[in-house]
Order: C-alpha cells, then structure tokens, then sequence
C-alpha cells in the first residue's frame, strides 16, 4: 500500500524522476444541470455527483447515472425541469443508452464483477424490467429501433474487427443478429427505422455514416468529422453534431432526407 488516508484515490501516475506517483484524491461533486435555449434559462436537476445524461427525443424527460460512493451506482429518472425524480436501478457499473420513440421507455447497461454485461430495457416509472445477458464481447451503446421490437447493439469483441460491429436483438428473444462490422458505431436511429447513423472515429476512414438496415449498405455522409455525439431532428430531415476544438465546441446541422443529404453543414 503505497496511499492513506480517506482516498478515494485515482488515476495513479508515475513521477517522469521515478521518485513517487501523482494521484487524484478526494470525492468529485457536481450539478446536472437543464438549460433552456428559448428562455436562457438554466435549472438543477441533480444536486449529487451526476453523470451521463439522455434526454428523450421529446425533450420532456432525461435519465442520468449518479455516483453516491465508490463502488455504487444509481440510475435515475426525472423530468427535464428536475421534478418527479424516480431511482430505477441501483449496481455496481451502469451507463445510459437510449429512449424508445414513445418518450417512456429507455435502455441502459450494467456490469458487475465476474458476470456477463447486460441491457436492461425498462419504463421510465421503473416498470416491465427485462434483462439481456450480452456474451460477445465489450458493450458500447443499445438503441431501440424505431418499432420498439428490438434493439441495435454496438459491440466490441477483442479477437474482432477494431472498428466494432453492430448486431440486432428482437426483444421478443432469440439469438441476436449481426448487421455490420465495417461500418462503426450505431449512434441514432433515423425515422422510420430505414437509417441508422453510425460513426467512425479511428483510422484513415473517420466520418459520420448512415448504414441502411434493408440493403446492408454503408454511406459517407460527413467524411473526416470525429464527433461525440449525433442527434436526429424530430421531423427526420436533419441531424446535429458536435466537434471539439481546442477552446470550444462546434455543433452543426446537416440536412438529410431518405438516405441522402441536401447542402454543406451549417454552424
């Protein structure tokens, strides 16, 4: 033991002198907090350590992860103005995912130590909880497809392709599906269900795509973009994106309808 005292200690790394370890000590605290883009206005949601927020494609609900301890998570349920607050799931690891297009029900992951990940799919009250054991590898993301009869796995398997592959499971069970290893990352279901976009973040083909779930296609939409998040237009005639810079972050909508784009992103 090489640290004291009431920790928790993190992120260990070693002095470049070879005399020592810097740490990160201490237990992080923060607001999740909703700003208004209309009214300007801005209203906590979550005064505890709070993370990972996922707004329903409404906008009348967001689901988010708080850290009461260190070896405990929570997730939690709350309307967008921080009212009706409902604890859906207590574990050791969770992460968000995604809302169904009817604004109620969500998906999200949980790990705990020597078990399988799994996706949980549940109402946003807490009711009708079902569990998907996932044995295939790394879990990155569950998304609902637009009928609510399955979900759009993304997957890391260590022995596979570096891109990931993307599988579907019908949630009335059966073995899941892959649909794509060459296509990165499912991050949106479009409207309609036709589309998915996806994202490749690594290697010489980085760039926003959308993969078409009936012909099994991959298509360039927005070639040399890394972003950290895509969102679909209600309408389904655009989608937002977001780049860092260096100071700052860029969010740009392009337009899209049917499989195709219309124009250059606008800031």
């Amino acid at each position: 033991q090489v640290t004291f005292g009431t920790g928790p200690d993190a992120w260990p790394m070693p002095d470049p002198a070879g005399k020592g370890l810097y740490v990160v000590s201490g237990k992080s605290s923060g607001l999740l907090t909703a700003y208004n883009t209309r009214t300007k206005q801005s209203m906590d949601i979550a005064a505890e350590n709070a993370t990972q927020p996922a707004i329903s494609h409404d906008g009348k609900r967001v689901m988010y992860i708080t850290i009461p301890a260190k070896d405990r998570n929570e997730l939690w349920v709350a309307d967008s103005d921080g009212g009706n607050k409902v604890k859906i799931a207590p574990s050791g690891t969770l992460a968000t995912a995604n809302w169904a297009s009817d604004n109620f029900h969500l998906s999200f992951m949980s790990e705990e130590a020597g078990k399988p990940p799994q996706i949980h799919v549940v109402g946003a009250d807490g009711s009708g909880m079902r569990t998907i054991e996932w044995t295939r590898g790394t879990l990155q993301n569950a998304l609902w497809s637009a009928d609510m009869k399955a979900l759009y796995i993304n997957n890391q398997d260590p022995a596979g392709p570096r891109l990931g592959s993307t599988w579907r499971q019908s949630l009335d069970g059966g073995a899941p599906e892959k649909l794509t290893e060459n296509c990165g990352w499912a991050f949106e279901v479009m409207p309609g269900g036709e589309y998915l976009l996806t994202e490749i973040a690594t290697g010489d083909k980085v760039g926003i795509y959308e993969f078409s779930v009936v012909q099994r296609t991959c298509t360039a939409l927005v070639p040399g973009v890394v972003t950290f998040g895509l969102v679909a237009a209600q309408d389904g005639k655009s989608f937002s994106y977001a780049v860092p810079g260096q100071r700052d972050v860029t969010i740009y909508r392009q337009n899209w309808q049917n499989g195709k784009t219309g124009g250059t992103p606008q800031v």
